[in-house]
C-alpha cells in the first residue's frame, strides 16, 4: 500500500498577490511605501511575495521599513518569502551562484527575513529553486523545527517539478508551488505541475504573468502573434491587455494566484479587474493557439 500524502496545510492568500521583486526600482520613500501597501490592501491584495535575494538582498528590508513605520499593517496581510539560493553580490562574495537547503542556511535566512520584515512569524516560506543536493527528510525536519518555534506558519516550494514537489511533500505538507505561467510561457500546462496542484487541491502561485513586459513590447514572432490575438479579444471584451493576461491565468481550474510585479497602483487595479472576467474556452484557446503557433492536435 502507498502512504497517503501529508495533510494539506490551511493557508489563505488573496486571489491576486503583490510581488516585491522590483521594489528597489520604485524609488519610494518610507511614507510612499506605506501608502502603496495601504492602497494594495484597499484593493483586496493582502498577500505580499518576497525572496531573500530580491533587490540584491535589499527588497525585504525596504518593505520591512514600511511595516516598522506602520506596524498595524502587519495584521492585515500575509507575508511570503523564499530562500535557498546563494546569489553572488558585493555583500555575499560566493565563488559561484548555488543552491543550499541545509538546516543551517535555511534557518539563517528565515531568521534574517524575520528581522528584515520586522515580524515575528512568516506566513509562508518557499524553497526558491530545486536543490539537487536536497535531503528531503532533513529539510522536512528543518521545516518542523522552525514551525514549532513559531517562526514559519506554512512551507512550500517554487519552480519545482512535479516529482521534486512529490518528494518533499512525502516528508512534509506543502502549501503551494510557485510556477511560471503566462500567454508566452506555457510549460506548466504540460509538465505535470498544474495537474499535480489540481490533484492535491493546492493553489499554485504564478510568477511573471506579464512576462516582464514582453507581452506589451516584445518584437519576437511569438510575442507579436499573441499580442495581436489578445488585443482583438481585449477590445471585444472592453478590457485591457494586462487584465486579459491575468484572466487567462485565472481561467485554469487549479485556481492559481497570479503575482503582480508592478509598483503602479493602476497596474494592481488591472490585475484585480481580472477577477471579474471569466474567459470563454474559445478565447482561452485562441490565446493558446497564437502562443503555440498551431492549433490544438
Amino acid at each position: 500500500m502507498t502512504t497517503p500524502p501529508p495533510s494539506r496545510p490551511d493557508l489563505a492568500l488573496s486571489p491576486i498577490v503583490a510581488g516585491l521583486w522590483r521594489i528597489r526600482d520604485w524609488n519610494l520613500d518610507v511614507a510612499g511605501r506605506v501608502h502603496w501597501i495601504e492602497q494594495a490592501l484597499e484593493l483586496g491584495i493582502t498577500s505580499f511575495d518576497h525572496a531573500d535575494i530580491y533587490g540584491d538582498y535589499q527588497a525585504e528590508t525596504l518593505f520591512g521599513e514600511a511595516l516598522r513605520a506602520a506596524p498595524a499593517l502587519r495584521r492585515r496581510m500575509q507575508l511570503v518569502t523564499k530562500c535557498g539560493i546563494r546569489l553572488r553580490s558585493a555583500s555575499r562574495p560566493y565563488r559561484i551562484n548555488h543552491y543550499d537547503t541545509s538546516a543551517a542556511y535555511v534557518r539563517a535566512q528565515v531568521e534574517q527575513s524575520l528581522r528584515n520584515l520586522h515580524t515575528e512569524q512568516l506566513d509562508l516560506v518557499l524553497i526558491h529553486r530545486p536543490d539537487y543536493l536536497m535531503d528531503a527528510a532533513a529539510l522536512a525536519e528543518t521545516f518542523r523545527t522552525l514551525t514549532r518555534e513559531g517562526k514559519v506558519a506554512h512551507w512550500g516550494v517554487s519552480n519545482h517539478t512535479a516529482s521534486q514537489f512529490a518528494l518533499l511533500q512525502a516528508h512534509h505538507p506543502l502549501a503551494t508551488n510557485q510556477l511560471e505561467l503566462s500567454p508566452l510561457a506555457m510549460g506548466a500546462l504540460d509538465d505535470g505541475t498544474l495537474d499535480q496542484a489540481q490533484h492535491l487541491g493546492l493553489r499554485p502561485m504564478i510568477w511573471s504573468p506579464l512576462v516582464g513586459g514582453r507581452l506589451f513590447s516584445g518584437e519576437d514572432e511569438q510575442a507579436v502573434r499573441v499580442r495581436g490575438e489578445m488585443d482583438a479579444i481585449a477590445a471585444r471584451l472592453g478590457t485591457s491587455l494586462a487584465t486579459l493576461a491575468y484572466a487567462w491565468i485565472l481561467r485554469h481550474p487549479a485556481r492559481p494566484h497570479p503575482i503582480t510585479g508592478t509598483g503602479r497602483i493602476d497596474g494592481l487595479r488591472e490585475a484585480v479587474a481580472a477577477l471579474g472576467l471569466k474567459l470563454e474556452a474559445e478565447d482561452w484557446y485562441a490565446i493558446w493557439t497564437a502562443s503555440k503557433g498551431h492549433s490544438v492536435p
